[in-house]
């Protein structure tokens, strides 16, 4: 019963996310912000929405855990699953702001929400305060870089979004929220049982199953676009949503209930992985071919992704 309210939850969560993001996409289109503006910060915003309610939810009923794991296991994920399996079946460019300014931001939100953690074993309200004012400047100066370019792709905002009428964001809105919050409540509520009958924290269950739960959508696009010959990905959109995972999701969730630390484990063990995914990420798009990343270095991104899953099951 526990599963299916999780396989429940998590299905509310991807139908709610999906809607909020259609719905403040046409929303932002009504009041006339730009497509670009939209596209670095509506879409990233929205997208992180469902992270977002879990973390919120759990911290609210105790489960700090599943806070801090949902985060953590999701920038695994998107790593080691999305990146690894999509580029087994299409190649990914690399631009040169993944070098320049995403992966090194990526890197300091890390390592701030590990510095956090060790200092005091609990991210403060106003340690989260600082996260959220490091992504609005991360974003001043991802706006400014783009407003500097000739070119801007942005695939992920649908014009057709335009012609949306007012009552329709409304019921969308709705929806998305009605989505998002019993999808988390189910969720949260499904993974402690869980945890609870196999005998395992619920820091386990969030960096496996809830993590891999809020990056199926993602993966399953990127795949489908993958086997259409289609764009399948954009490194910097992963390594985006890397950054608001932290500075967002944690930066808001510690503003309104500050987070604990429970397990030591996600010190000593979960946020390595995590730092670790990303320093192999850097590494292999130095290594021949550079600027891409394709299917043998695919294989070296999974196999550690496989490897940190069934180690996390095991212990």
């Amino acid at each position: 019963m526990n599963v299916i309210l999780v396989l429940i939850g998590l299905a509310a969560l991807v139908i709610g996310g999906e809607f909020l993001v259609r719905s403040s996409v046409a929303l932002s289109f009504k009041l006339k912000i730009s497509k670009m503006i939209i596209a670095l910060t509506v879409v990233s915003f929205s997208t992180s929405a469902p992270e977002l309610i879990v973390s919120l939810q759990a911290a609210l009923e105790g489960f700090s855990d599943i806070s801090l794991g949902n985060v953590v296991g999701s920038n695994i994920a998107n790593i080691g699953l999305v990146l690894g399996v999509t580029s087994l079946i299409s190649s990914i460019g690399i631009d040169k702001d993944f070098y320049r300014l995403n992966w090194p931001v990526m890197m300091l939100f890390s390592g701030l929400l590990y510095f956090m953690l060790k200092s005091g074993e609990v991210i403060s309200a106003l340690e989260g305060l600082v996260l959220l004012s490091c992504l609005f400047v991360y974003l001043f100066i991802l706006i400014r870089k783009v407003r500097g370019k000739k070119s801007f792709t942005t695939e992920e905002v649908d014009d057709q979004l335009k012609e949306v009428s007012t009552f329709k964001i409304v019921v969308w809105l709705i929806i998305g929220g009605l989505g998002l919050y019993f999808g988390s409540d189910w969720l949260v509520k499904g993974s402690v049982e869980i945890a609870k009958t196999l005998g395992v924290s619920e820091l386990v269950i969030s960096v496996t199953m809830i993590a891999f739960g809020t990056s199926v959508p993602e993966l399953a696009a990127s795949l489908i676009a993958a086997f259409k010959g289609e764009k399948a990905i954009s490194l910097g959109n992963l390594i985006g949503s890397n950054i608001f995972n932290i500075a967002s999701v944690l930066g808001i969730t510690a503003m309104i209930k500050p987070i604990a630390l429970q397990s030591k484990s996600i010190l000593s063990i979960d946020i390595f992985w995590m730092i670790g995914f990303a320093t192999l990420t850097l590494i292999l798009a130095l290594l021949p071919k550079q600027h891409s990343i394709g299917r043998y270095k695919g294989a070296l991104i999974l196999i550690p992704y496989l490897i940190f899953v069934v180690l996390a099951l095991r212990s």
